[in-house]
């Protein structure tokens, strides 16, 4: 059927639609059919309206999840034991294990009604799509937006791999850590000509504060505000000097401390200090002394800023400026090195008791709080995220800031407030796109290096046909360990040329859907099926991807083509348990969609998810079985009994189907008065649909079939007993 109505709108105008592709290494959940009714609705609405919609389904099939899924399978749990079994063993599990449930998937989405063309998908393992992504890649090396940086990035320890800000923002917890109030004696001041008398006085205490003490075994700087008020103060009855911010003096001292002196933060900049901890002393001649900083503030802590240059992009930043030598004593599965003293081996979250426990001794803990904040942590594994220094390739994705919001003004959201709100401010505050993966299943990185002596040239490749012009010769499989096998000459100095070791971020290649999935542009035929389904008219996904799928499908289209790849975006809420909490496997409380399907079957679960929320579909749903029961009872029994009501009496009457005229002269005023109100409700229900509303339509035609059963055919009951065949083509066409 799905077939035949593609086949009827041949020639007709398109409506296009992409299909966010979902990963098949796990069974489909209560969320997906959510994604997946809605995907089916307003493509089909738009079909029933003489548009040719074609709907090509996707598999994501890289990345992270995918990865530690067969880590699982493997028990194993770091990259030592990966690259011990085999780069090429390991990545064969990985395809395998990205359709273990392929059948699965294929068999829900049709019996929820999905409609979409699972016989000709597009998957992100094929070598046809890593080659159009490795040419959208090669078009932003170009335009110079394709660079190696060394920056502090957020980076898990566990998957040992830095993660791009939109993943981190999929992955923040609420955590309780220890903040701690740190004294730092003051062992020298700077001279200073405006300042005949010092500011501060050795024996004073710089007064910083931290969420994570495992950082202040690498504290290289204090930071202060130019422009902030400090203060010299102590607390009531007490000998010890502070020095921090007069705005914090009362919530950190008590409202009885006392204030000995007032000065500006550029009278404290250059003092030296006593560190934390001994350990690292090599910062070069700026090391453990104040700087000044455009990045602090008296909104919390003291005004003074513990700076550890490895562990903070501001601190790295402040780092730079200075001079200062950056130190990280922390290896890359997170456990500090041998630089950390009786600290070294530990993984550096576990070390934060000791830590704290080391500064009491030393007389350097004022006072420790617990501390609630929302912390990030690995989207995939839930390891506690690090800020960390080190090399990546980005995007620079700032150079478009500015093009993504003026796109995002085109597209209209479900709900309107994520244009300004949700998604606006994330592309406000957009920064460079940490693009590389340190990990093995993924498309790889195409960019190849020389390593000849004395030579820095870089290539990257945007195509096959680009390898084999530089003497590559490809292997079958583009992935890793073989791509990595490949060598290639160096144009500048005829030397050998490898590949660097990365892999990229998987969201880049479900951002690459729109151009990649018909191999463009290296298929024939591929222009122009990318031109006439570009930009999609209507994409559909759960509300957390304005940080994954919907920011990538953006950002790409913005830097390939200079505008959105979507006109239309429908953000679905949560999928929760009666009682409002998460739905995960640790709860048990997780619904099993079959179940649901077996007992009240595809059409009530649809129409509970397209109409049982009154703020819309973004609003979530609190889910159970007993809720779809509802919709069944509330509207569906009323649909089948009206048209149970109809067949009896018709067969009654001995009256056939094609007796009755498909538009029906109205006979009695009521007849007139629900074909009136059906044309209201048609034009109610199509304004809704245009606009994305799946619950007002519903809502209209769950209350006509109300009317028509408890007041068109109540009134009407004698005529359809006598067999009224003006009553019985009335009620067949409003049905």
């Amino acid at each position: 059927v799905f077939g035949r109505s593609l086949a009827q709108r041949e020639g007709a105008e398109t409506w296009s639609f992409y299909e966010g592709p979902p990963t098949a290494n796990g069974k489909p959940h209560a969320g997906h059919v959510l994604s997946r009714v809605f995907k089916d609705i307003y493509p089909r609405y738009r079909t029933m309206c003489g548009y040719r919609v074609l709907r090509k389904a996707g598999w994501d099939t890289h990345g992270l999840p995918v990865e530690l899924e067969v880590e699982k399978q493997l028990g194993i749990s770091s990259k030592a034991e990966i690259e011990e079994f085999g780069i090429a063993e390991f990545n064969q599990r990985c395809r395998e294990s990205v359709f273990t449930y392929v059948e699965e998937w294929k068999r829900l989405t049709e019996r929820i009604g999905f409609w979409i063309d699972l016989e000709d998908p597009y998957v992100t393992l094929e070598n046809n799509y890593i080659e159009s992504v490795w040419w959208s890649l090669r078009k932003i090396w170009d335009d110079e937006r394709l660079y190696e940086g060394h920056k502090v990035v957020p980076y898990c320890p566990r998957c040992g791999t830095a993660l791009s800000s939109h993943e981190v923002a999929l992955g923040y917890r609420d955590v309780v850590d220890p903040a701690l109030f740190v004294k730092l004696p003051i062992t020298s001041v700077a001279p200073s000509d405006e300042r005949p008398e010092p500011a501060v006085v050795e024996g004073d205490n710089l007064l910083v504060w931290t969420t994570t003490p495992w950082t202040l075994i690498s504290n290289a700087a204090v930071a202060a505000g130019g422009d902030i008020e400090y203060v010299r103060a102590r607390v009531a009855g007490g000998d010890d000097v502070y020095v921090l911010a007069r705005a914090r003096v009362e919530t950190v001292l008590g409202e009885n401390a006392e204030i000995l002196a007032a000065f500006p933060g550029e009278a404290v900049a250059g003092a030296s200090y006593e560190p934390p901890f001994p350990f690292i002393s090599d910062y070069g001649p700026k090391g453990h002394t104040v700087l000044l900083g455009d990045f602090v503030t008296t909104d919390e802590g003291t005004g003074l800023v513990h700076t550890a240059i490895a562990f903070g992009e501001d601190d790295f930043r402040l780092g730079e400026q200075h001079g200062i030598t950056l130190q990280n004593p922390v290896r890359l599965d997170g456990t500090f090195d041998e630089r950390a003293g009786q600290f070294a081996g530990k993984w550096v979250k576990d070390a934060d008791p000791e830590i704290v426990e080391a500064l009491r001794d030393s007389y350097k803990l004022l006072r420790e709080e617990a501390y609630e904040h929302s912390y990030p942590h690995c989207w995939r594994c839930e390891t506690p995220l690090l800020y960390y220094a080190k090399s990546s390739w980005y995007i620079r994705t700032t150079d478009v800031r500015e093009r993504m919001l003026a796109e995002n003004e085109r597209i209209g959201w479900h709900p309107e407030h994520i244009k300004h709100g949700r998604f606006g401010k994330w592309l406000e505050g957009n920064v460079d796109w940490a693009l590389s993966r340190e990990r093995y299943w993924g498309t790889p990185l195409p960019i190849w290096e020389c390593k000849g002596e004395g030579c820095d040239e870089r290539f990257c490749a945007g195509s096959l046909a680009d390898l084999r012009e530089r003497g590559g010769v490809l292997p079958e499989d583009l992935h890793r360990p073989y791509i990595d096998d490949v060598v290639l000459d160096c144009a500048a100095c005829g030397g050998e040329m490898r590949r660097v070791p990365e892999v990229i971020d998987t969201w880049y290649d479900s951002g690459a859907m729109p151009f990649a999935q018909f191999h463009y542009p290296f298929a024939v035929g591929s222009e122009e099926r990318f031109t006439e389904r570009f930009p999609a008219d209507y994409i559909c996904e759960a509300i957390d991807q304005t940080r994954g799928w919907f920011y990538s499908l953006l950002a790409e289209s913005v830097l390939l083509f200079d505008q959105t790849s979507y006109l239309n975006c429908v953000c679905l809420g949560l999928i929760l348990d009666p009682d409002g909490q998460k739905m995960s496997k640790s709860r048990g409380n997780v619904a099993d969609p079959w179940d649901v399907l077996g007992t009240h079957g595809a059409d009530a679960l649809r129409w509970y998810y397209f109409t049982a929320q009154q703020a819309g579909p973004w609003a979530g749903y609190r889910f159970s079985s007993e809720a779809v029961g509802e919709s069944v009872r509330q509207f569906l029994l009323t649909l089948w009994n009206t048209y149970s009501f109809l067949v009896l009496y018709a067969n009654a009457n001995e009256v056939g189907r094609d007796e009755l005229p498909a538009h029906p002269e109205p006979a009695e005023e009521l007849d007139r008065w629900t074909l009136s109100r059906l044309q209201g409700v048609t034009a109610e229900v199509r304004a809704a649909l245009d606009d994305f509303d799946s619950t007002t339509s519903g809502r209209a035609i769950a209350a006509y079939v109300d009317e028509l059963s408890n007041w068109y055919v109540r009134l009407s009951r004698r005529r359809f007993w006598d067999g009224d065949r003006a009553a019985l083509a009335t009620l067949r066409h409003c049905l």
